[in-house]
């Protein structure tokens, strides 16, 4: 989070917020009024010393999405003003603070539960919890205010160390847990009462260094420069017009950090070429490094990119609503001009495919331990989009690509350009086929019939390539047929699956969880979308909570030959309009299964795949 007040010199050593109530004073501190209304998503700056920023709905409130908070129990506490009102949120909810002197500060969070009771009402029953973060690190995961503090209508003060460089960002974040359901209406998310922010250092009297003659006239100075150098701007013409994405991406607020134009260049010797580690669907990708030393990776959207504002819009909301140790982390966006950036977490490491079967100079000697860790992250990353997050996600284009590895080789799925909400009223996602042939699932790539099994087939080609080191390529000997996973299932057939075994392994590895990653391969990649597992399940099965036994893996003897004809009939049944608007030459680091091969010549492959495996097991 970069500093996005004009300071003019002026640095604080504390600050004091009554979050949701009305200006007061408690001992020697003065709490400013925080009462602004609020929104689903909203952003305020009150002036140049704090402000906040609010996302998300509460979807079942009939007050029409209540952020302040007002106390509805018995307080029992000292100071019981700073406790009558608190902001709460249905989602996350950040504070910032500006222009703080630089230094280690104690930053105090005031809490009470105001919303439940301790009586034998539904009220009493009430369960809140969310997770703290301070200056972006995990401070407190799945806090309960009234468990904290030993009831509802208590106080309890929180202190926390923080080390601030300019600015400090305090967020509380919903993750789904707690009371969401009836009666309790638009009681869940993040609740606060007040944050105080005080110096662990020796400050000047005056609090920042500066007379409050020196401020004056700082402040009109520099005022009256401004409105001269705006007149002159107006006059020539310079703010008569505005870019069209500044138009388009005026007002937007979003749960990330900002950078500025000047930042980024900084950052990545303004886009040196030595600097550039990647292409994608936005544009080319490089290395940066931030003033406090901090990496990141940095997406350049390019100008000849078939992906515009509205797809950096959905890849930046998604992402900053998203957090996850198996998603690769979004530190903020610099939107000036006709420039739209992304700056992630810097993955020392880079993809997954590199590693595996990249050129000799770029692949890591990957032992099946860390093969083995690497699934299961996977694993994971993929059930929070699926089943964990409140916004259901299906990724759309899970590959090895896709899949990034940090320093110490943990993995982290990347790119949610192509992502989609995944809404509850529906059972599927009828959508133009975005993918990379090879991983794309079959009711997907031939009807854009689209549900969180179309990643969790794609995951089944990942696991695979994860055990042989090689990538499901197309056999150019039998077309539309893949290498890797026909050779799996003939493999499965006569039972000798080891044989599918990277050799670079040299037989160091456990049989018996090697025979889970296979099996759990094949089982993802069924033919028809029920018969694979969901990522939970295959998250339980990796880690041993569910046997293997408890799934079918034969998927070429999990449908009746008539089963079989009927599916491949209803996969073809695809209207000459549904085809064209399947037809988009261009998805994010990827292909469009229609522009590779036409609809009938899938419907080939399948038909194709079924008769040899029939022929197999004959």
């Amino acid at each position: 989070m970069t500093c996005g007040c004009i300071c003019f010199g002026l640095d604080w050593s504390s600050l004091h917020i009554n979050c949701g109530g009305k200006e007061l004073s408690v001992g020697d501190d003065s709490y400013e009024r925080d009462m602004q209304s609020g929104g689903p998503s909203y952003f305020d700056s009150t002036g140049s010393r704090w402000g906040f920023s609010n996302t998300g709905h509460f979807m079942d409130d009939d007050n029409r999405d209540s952020y302040i908070v007002d106390n509805t129990s018995r307080l029992l506490m000292n100071n019981t003003q700073l406790y009558m009102q608190a902001r709460a949120s249905a989602l996350s909810l950040t504070y910032y603070g500006f222009c703080l002197l630089s230094g280690s500060y104690t930053v105090s969070l005031h809490f009470a539960e105001i919303s439940f009771t301790d009586d034998e009402t539904y009220n009493s029953l009430g369960r809140r919890v969310f997770d703290i973060y301070i200056q972006g690190n995990l401070v407190e995961k799945d806090f309960d205010i009234s468990e904290r503090a030993g009831g509802v209508g208590k106080a309890i003060v929180i202190p926390y160390p923080a080390n601030v460089t300019n600015a400090l960002e305090i967020r509380l974040y919903w993750a789904g847990k707690g009371t969401i359901n009836i009666p309790f209406r638009g009681t869940y998310g993040p609740l606060i009462s007040a944050v105080s922010v005080d110096p662990n250092f020796p400050v000047p009297k005056d609090g920042n260094g500066v007379s409050g003659g020196t401020v004056a006239g700082i402040v009109v100075g520099t005022l009256c420069l401004i409105i001269l150098i705006l007149g002159v701007l107006w006059w020539r013409g310079f703010l008569r017009c505005r870019d069209s994405t500044e138009l388009e991406l005026n007002g937007l607020e979003l749960n990330t950090g900002s950078y500025t134009l000047r930042q980024i260049k900084t950052a990545t010797n303004n886009f040196d070429v030595a600097n550039k580690i990647g292409e994608g669907g936005f544009g080319p990708v490089y290395k940066g490094v931030l003033q406090d030393g901090t990496l990141i990776a940095v997406k350049q959207l390019s100008s000849k990119s078939k992906q515009g504002n509205r797809e950096f819009l959905n890849e930046l909301g998604v992402i900053s609503a998203l957090q996850h140790p198996h998603l690769v982390k979004l530190h903020g966006c610099c939107i000036e001009g006709n420039q739209l950036l992304l700056a992630y977490e810097y993955m020392e490491n880079n993809s997954l495919a590199r590693a595996l079967f990249g050129p000799k100079e770029w692949k890591l000697e990957l032992d099946w331990p860390t093969r083995y860790r690497i699934c299961i992250q996977i694993a994971k990353g993929l059930a929070f989009l699926h089943e964990e997050s409140r916004l259901k996600i299906v990724h759309r284009d899970i590959k090895a690509t896709n899949v990034l590895l940090d320093k110490n080789l943990n993995a982290k799925i990347s790119d949610f350009g192509l992502a989609r909400l995944d809404e509850e009223d529906n059972t599927h996602i009828s959508t133009r086929v975005a993918g990379t042939y090879g991983y794309m699932a079959p009711e997907y790539a031939l009807r854009g019939y689209l549900t969180d099994k179309a990643d969790v087939y794609s995951y089944g080609i990942v696991l695979l390539e994860i055990v042989s080191g090689r990538g499901n390529i197309a056999d150019k000997a039998k077309e539309n047929q893949f290498v890797l996973l026909d050779q799996a299932i003939s493999l499965k057939t006569y039972g000798n699956l080891m044989e599918l075994v990277d050799p670079k392994l040299d037989s160091k590895y456990d049989i018996q969880e090697m025979t889970v990653v296979i099996n759990l391969a094949l089982a993802c990649t069924a033919v028809s979308p029920a018969n694979r597992p969901t990522m939970s399940s295959a998250v339980s099965m990796l880690e041993g909570r569910i046997v293997p036994q408890d799934f079918s893996f034969e998927q070429s003897r999990s449908m009746t030959e008539i089963d079989r004809e009927k599916m491949m009939k209803q996969l073809e049944n695809t209207n000459e309009s549904h085809i064209e608007e399947m037809s988009i030459p261009y998805t994010d680091s990827s292909t469009s299964a229609v522009d590779l091969y036409p609809v009938d010549g899938f419907s080939d492959y399948l038909q194709n795949r079924s008769s040899d495996t029939n022929k197999l097991l004959s």
